[in-house]
C-alpha cells in the first residue's frame, strides 16, 4: 500500500504517484488514467472502463450478427 499525499497544482489539488507505482502501471508522462466508483470506493485504472464495455456489446453483436456482417462485407 501507498499513501499518497495532496498537494497544490497551480489552483487545483493534485497527488504524486510514486515511480514503482508508475513502473507497475506501465505509465509515462501524459498517459491517462481513469478513476471510478466501486463498490470498496474508487479506483484508479489505466484503461477506460466505458470504452472497455461498449467493446463487449460490440463483439456480442458482431458474433449475434456475424452472418450478416459477412453478406455486407462482400
Amino acid at each position: 500500500m501507498h499513501t499518497l499525499k495532496l498537494t497544490q497544482i497551480g489552483n487545483s489539488l493534485g497527488v504524486i504517484l510514486p515511480k514503482e507505482v508508475l513502473i507497475k502501471l506501465g505509465l509515462e508522462k501524459g498517459e491517462e488514467v481513469y478513476l471510478t466508483d466501486s463498490p470498496d470506493g474508487m479506483r484508479l485504472t489505466t484503461h477506460n472502463p466505458e470504452f472497455e464495455e461498449q467493446m463487449r456489446i460490440a463483439r456480442d453483436l458482431m458474433k449475434e450478427r456475424r452472418a450478416v456482417l459477412r453478406e455486407l462485407a462482400k
